[in-house]
Order: C-alpha cells, then sequence, then structure tokens
C-alpha cells in the first residue's frame, strides 16, 4: 500500500531515497467501513488521501440536495484542497461509498517534507495543478454541456464507475434528477 502511494508521487516528481525513506516513514493507512466519513461539513480536511482499493465521493448539500463534486476510485490521490490548503472548515463532506483502504499523510507532515526536500514542493505544486484542471474542467463541463453530453462524457471516461454507484448518485453529479438520467439511459 505504502508503495502505490510512493509510485504515484513519483510518476510526478521523482523522490531521492531520503525524501522516499522520509515519505515512507509517515506515511498511514486507515481502513473506511462503508456509508463512514473521511471528512465532515464543517471539519478541517487534514490529510492527503491516495485510495488503496475501494470508491468515495466528495459532495456538498444545499437546500436538502445532495451535489456531487467528483468520484474517486483506486489509485486517485485527492483532499477537499481549499480546506486542505487553507486548514479552515470545509463545506465539503467525503463519503466511503464501498469498504476503501487509504494511505495518507498529514498537512503538517506534507509542510515538513516539502520544506525539506525540494522535490515535494515539486510534487505538491503537481498535485494542486492537477486539481485545478480537473475542477475546470467539471465546472466547464456543468456550464457548456447538456445532461446527455455529460451524461456520456461520464461514461466513456468512468466506465468502471457505472456499475459501482448509485443512480441517484450518477444523477447528483451530473447535475438532474433520477427521472431525466432514465429517459438519458433509456435512449442509447
Amino acid at each position: 500500500m505504502r508503495n502505490d502511494f510512493i509510485q504515484f508521487c513519483n510518476r510526478l516528481s521523482p523522490l531521492n531515497k531520503k525524501a522516499t525513506k522520509d515519505l515512507s516513514d509517515v506515511l498511514k493507512y486507515k481502513s473506511i467501513k462503508k456509508n463512514d466519513y473521511l471528512l465532515k461539513c464543517g471539519e478541517v480536511c487534514r490529510h492527503l488521501y491516495f485510495i488503496n482499493e475501494g470508491l468515495t465521493k466528495t459532495y456538498f448539500i444545499n437546500k436538502g440536495k445532495d451535489f456531487i463534486m467528483k468520484f474517486f476510485s483506486e489509485r486517485s490521490m485527492f483532499t477537499v484542497l481549499d480546506s486542505f490548503l487553507s486548514q479552515a472548515p470545509s463545506k465539503y463532506m467525503v463519503l466511503a461509498l464501498e469498504p476503501t483502504t487509504i494511505t495518507y499523510i498529514t498537512h503538517t507532515e506534507l509542510e515538513a517534507l516539502c520544506k525539506k526536500h525540494h522535490c515535494f514542493e515539486t510534487f505538491f505544486r503537481k498535485v494542486n495543478s492537477l486539481a485545478s484542471i480537473s475542477m475546470m474542467k467539471r465546472i466547464s463541463e456543468t456550464l457548456e454541456e447538456n445532461a446527455t453530453e455529460r451524461y456520456h462524457d461520464f461514461v466513456n471516461g468512468d466506465h468502471s464507475l457505472i456499475q459501482r454507484i448509485s443512480l441517484g448518485d450518477l444523477a447528483s453529479y451530473l447535475g438532474i434528477t433520477q427521472v431525466s438520467l432514465s429517459r438519458i439511459r433509456a435512449r442509447k
């Protein structure tokens, strides 16, 4: 499990031996049951996560309705970036949709590694860049595409998730009702 996190880091910014050892020394593991939270609204996101096995969703609730921002599955690294960077309470929640095993590092430990090793500064800059690109893509899809296009983009891009998420969650992610989703799926 530790090796998967380290391999992900190395793909973004090659780590030297000392940096790898220092990272390995601070990584932690956790198993989360289905429907357990990694983060609740109002809590500060203090971790950068890597999913070894399982599936999570990041979402918020507005006027009693769920708005799903993103799903994260195996070999994904994620955090609630605004809360993680500012160390301020989050309006988002992270929920395990399946039994999930994660490897993680705390904000404090990551900051210390960035100060000690330039390769971690590069790594974290690239993580932030990828998160920004992903969010811009998500915003663009939501604003520029109709529901049918968003559905087809999701199926083509994340086809393995279709069997793992509920239709209600998929509809929420797409920003439509389950009735509208059923109509789109029927038109295949």
